[in-house]
């Protein structure tokens, strides 16, 4: 999966193919996945992005456009079980679901039991039977931590690395979409979450080596312009 090359970026308009249009909130209503939905068939995003409680009707709204469904699993914090998690994921395909975003255990990986980090991420792998995201988390690992968890998500059977879920104060940087690019090669993905507003945002983030965006500003992104 090779990055997308920046040189084909000519306006704000270019980067729709790459975005996942996000929304997350617990609080979020019927009106509010409709609403998603209906702006990322209209622009034509990769994707929408929701909670796996919200997957189901996402899939129903989304039926026949070719806009994917991505649903996170245990979501912020990645402190469940391996068993909850895989269960998860698979409920989640099940509903319709074409991707999973699933969160890092960061006790597990910061106790340096890569082991047990590399036996989860094989089961939610194993359970999803989709593509899967792993989602690191950037802003609270080490240099080394994120390295090492990029070789795990990668040896796991993950299609994908993720910087960030929003959640945890700090979000994608440049710095480390390029050092998640440079350690997993071109045959895992590597996305971009996280404080990301603008056209400028996006294209730097994919200058670094990101193909796919997770954003909640979606609309704004494609209707701006670069240099503002």
């Amino acid at each position: 999966m090779a990055p997308i090359s920046p040189d084909s970026i000519r306006t704000p308009r270019d980067l729709a193919p790459l975005l996942e249009h996000t929304l997350l909130r617990e609080d979020a209503v019927e009106a509010d996945i409709l609403r998603i939905c209906e702006e990322a068939r209209r622009h034509r995003f990769a994707a929408v992005c929701v909670r796996s409680s919200q997957v189901a009707r996402a899939a129903r709204a989304l039926a026949g456009s070719g806009v994917a469904v991505v649903a996170t699993v245990d979501f912020p914090a990645g402190g469940g079980s391996t068993e909850s998690r895989a269960r998860e994921a698979r409920a989640a395909a099940a509903a319709g679901a074409s991707e999973i975003d699933v969160v890092l255990g960061r006790a597990a990986l910061q106790a340096r039991d890569h082991g047990g980090v590399f036996r989860d991420l094989a089961e939610v792998v194993k359970g999803a039977r989709v593509p899967v995201k792993v989602i690191l988390e950037t802003s609270r690992l080490s240099l080394d931590e994120k390295i090492a968890a990029c070789v795990l998500a990668q040896a796991a059977g993950a299609s994908w690395v993720k910087t960030s879920t929003g959640y945890a104060g700090g979000g994608a940087t440049p710095e480390d979409v390029a050092l998640l690019r440079a350690t997993v090669g071109p045959s895992v993905g590597v996305k971009a979450s996280g404080g990301i507003r603008t056209a400028d945002d996006a294209l730097r983030m994919v200058r670094a080596g990101a193909d796919r965006i997770g954003t909640s500003s979606g609309p704004a992104i494609v209707e701006g312009h670069f240099g503002g």
